[in-house]
């Protein structure tokens, strides 16, 4: 890493990582509560590996100017890999808490170990972990291909991929510690908020770089997506997190916002981090690897523009549905469910120009499991938006709401198109990247598939029914009138669906593993200095007449 650095790349490295030591000891000496305390212990640490890491090589010599006639992959790599650890930890601490809920008992007394502890760790490592790492990851692979470009510098992709690390470990261990912002998706403290915005800018501004240099003349829409997904959730992280911290010595701070228009915030950010942190940026990846993968262009150019635009204008829209029933103007929840309808159709004219483009190309599909991967990932998420304007119509949800089928929903969009998508992608670039032939073992990419696919039916299926059978319980009364079913004889009436819910969990996990083994397999395999590991750019761009 330190070695493709140039002199003045090296000196800036190592006066940022002094900085950010500086920040951690400032932290440490002013906190005033143990979080805070040990958080500054935390990123010093952190810093002062850096420091030693960047001292080691600082004085070798400078790399070879022939190094900017090859695309700078070493970020994307580590992003790949830092990927598949989060997602093993995120989805562990997922199946753990899964099985806390059938055996309650099994629990210990510590409360860094609690339910409502553990679980943003959960969500927080498989959303911005696992997530997040592919998505910088494959966001920087595909510009630079796109755009046929080089990165402007060595030094800013290691900036926002290791600050982004830092402060999804800062986000984890802030739970398990016992703070957050106490909202319906978990933020981490006041500090690592900063913290974020700094490295999320410096994304963006790498992004418009690479852009701004592009030797490509057209910006291919894999690029749309994926700088959308930049942008929006710069906003949202920021205005979100508008709050006024105790003191520079207490991890804890107050919202800007409270009542019903914190709620109404909460509920934008909520739905358009799923719009654009969960939604375009992974159909930057559909967009890029499944044509590739395929070997044909995109089936209609067109109707992937008139998509991204859909998704833009109609997602901004939607967050309301979540409060249906409260004390938010019933205008504005009609409004949310009105633009949750329509948004079926931007989402499912992307799931079906996916799966259209497969067309001509379906026998890749069956006998090549990394295609699989994104057919049924396209085929998820047309279920998943589907199934979400559904139960944004207020009469579903007043069925669904607070039941485990938001569970299922959420799920069946995060494991069925996220992750799907993700492995097809992992799973593409990793031969490309470390020149191989293909992966260590074609045979555990098959296992991976079916353990991934039949983890995330037996979930679903489970969420689905113990959803329903909670709302209909709920909503039962006697011939007096009153309820038929005390609270906690629904509880119990959910245990074997929880029982196999876990055991679902248990089989994507699983999977994960496979894949994780599998990469390092692959990576420590002899080169082979024979593989052309990148295909040509435009072969995912559709000719005009192809329309």
């Amino acid at each position: 890493m330190i070695s493709q650095l140039t002199p003045g790349e090296r000196q800036l490295a190592l006066v940022l990582s002094i900085c950010l030591a500086a920040v951690g000891g400032f932290l440490a000496i002013v906190g005033k509560d143990d979080i805070i305390a040990v958080h500054g212990l935390m990123v010093s640490a952190v810093a002062y590996l850096l420091v030693f890491i960047i001292g080691i090589e600082f004085f070798k010599p400078s790399p070879s100017p022939r190094r900017i006639e090859k695309y700078y992959d070493d970020p994307t790599k580590a992003g790949i890999v830092l990927a598949l650890v989060w997602g093993i930890v995120g989805m562990g601490v997922g199946d753990w808490v899964a099985w806390l809920l059938v055996f309650p008992e099994a629990t210990f007394d510590a409360g860094w170990a609690s339910f409502g502890r553990l679980r943003p760790v959960h969500t927080t490592g498989v959303i911005f972990g696992f997530g997040g790492n592919a998505l910088i990851a494959t966001s920087l692979h595909v510009m630079q291909r796109t755009c046929r470009t080089r990165l402007p510098d060595q030094l800013s992709p290691w900036v926002v991929l290791v600050g982004y690390n830092v402060f999804c470990l800062l986000a984890v261990t802030g739970y398990m510690l016992g703070i957050t912002a106490s909202k319906e998706y978990a933020e981490p403290e006041w500090y690592a908020d900063l913290f974020l915005t700094v490295i999320w800018v410096s994304y963006l501004i790498l992004y418009l770089r690479t852009l701004r240099r592009r030797e490509e003349p057209h910006i291919y829409v894999a690029n749309w997506y994926f700088l959308s997904f930049i942008v929006v959730v710069a906003i949202l992280h920021v205005i979100n997190n508008l709050a006024i911290p105790v003191s520079l010595g207490h991890a804890k701070s107050y919202s800007l916002f409270s009542g019903v228009q914190d709620a109404m915030t909460q509920w934008w950010y909520g739905h358009n981090a799923v719009a654009f942190f969960l939604t375009t940026g992974f159909l930057g990846m559909l967009y890029y690897f499944l044509p590739v993968r395929a070997g044909r262009p995109i089936f209609s150019y067109r109707l992937s523009i008139i998509s991204f635009w859909g998704i833009t204008f109609l997602y901004m829209w939607v967050g309301s549905h979540h409060l249906h029933y409260t004390a938010l103007p019933n205008w504005v929840q009609t409004l949310g469910m009105t633009f949750s309808i329509i948004l079926v159709v931007p989402s499912w004219a992307s799931a079906g120009n996916a799966l259209l483009t497969l067309n001509g190309a379906w026998h890749k599909v069956r006998d090549d499991a990394t295609l699989r991967f994104m057919m049924v990932a396209a085929v998820f998420y047309g279920l998943s938006t589907f199934e979400g304007s559904f139960m944004a119509i207020r009469p579903v949800n007043s069925l669904s709401h607070y039941t485990d089928w938001t569970v299922g929903h959420v799920h069946s969009g995060v494991l069925g198109w996220v992750a799907m998508i993700t492995f097809g992608s992992i799973y593409t670039l990793v031969p490309w990247l470390w020149k191989k032939k293909a992966m260590y073992s074609n045979a555990l990419v098959e296992l991976h598939f079916w353990l991934a696919l039949i983890g995330t039916l037996i979930y679903v299926f489970a969420m689905w029914n113990s959803g329903v059978i909670q709302g209909l319980m709920w909503r039962a009364y006697n011939e007096n009138g009153a309820l038929a079913y005390s609270f906690i004889e629904s509880v119990e009436a959910m245990k074997p669906y929880y029982a196999a819910r876990a055991v679902g969990g248990l089989f994507f996990l699983t999977g994960v593993m496979v894949c994780f083994y599998n990469v390092l397999k692959t990576i420590r395999m002899q080169d082979d200095a024979t593989v052309v590991p990148e295909r040509p750019p435009l072969l995912v761009a559709a000719p005009a007449s192809a329309e």
